[in-house]
Parts: C-alpha cells; structure tokens; sequence
C-alpha cells in the first residue's frame, strides 16, 4: 500500500484522470473530494463490501431456487 501525506487543499491524481483532493480535516474525519469520468464507479468501501455479501447471498438462494426446481423435475420424471 502506498501512503501519502496531503495537506488540506492538497490533491493526488490517478490514472491521470482521477483527482482526489483533501477538502477539509476535522477532528476524527477527513472529507476528501473527487473528480473523476462519468463512467469511473466511485463508492465507499462498507459499500463494495455490503454489495458483495448481498450478491454472496442472492446467488446461495439462486443456488437453492435451481437445486428445488431440478429436485421437482426429477420427481415428475419418475
């Protein structure tokens, strides 16, 4: 992992597209601004993370669902 010190309105650039710049320091917290291309995702990582474990789980019930359609099908077939 790379760390870097900035100071409030300071900024770093990724990619060469994508500018976060630190907007203000506060006690305990850090608002951090961006500017990136419309089509660059930007979310907050709690966020990826719920989003992953809400997919975990719609693809386990997806799961079920297919494993309870295929069990009723081989009981009509036999």
């Amino acid at each position: 992992m790379l760390v870097l010190s900035r100071k409030e309105g300071e900024s770093l650039v990724l990619n060469g597209t994508i500018e976060v710049m630190v907007v203000q320091i506060g006690k305990g917290q850090v608002r951090l601004g961006i500017k990136a291309p419309k089509d660059v995702l930007i979310l907050r990582k709690e966020l990826t993370e719920e989003v992953a474990e809400s997919n975990k789980l719609s693809a386990q019930t997806r799961d079920i669902e297919i494993l309870g359609s295929a069990l009723k099908k081989s009981r009509v077939q036999s």
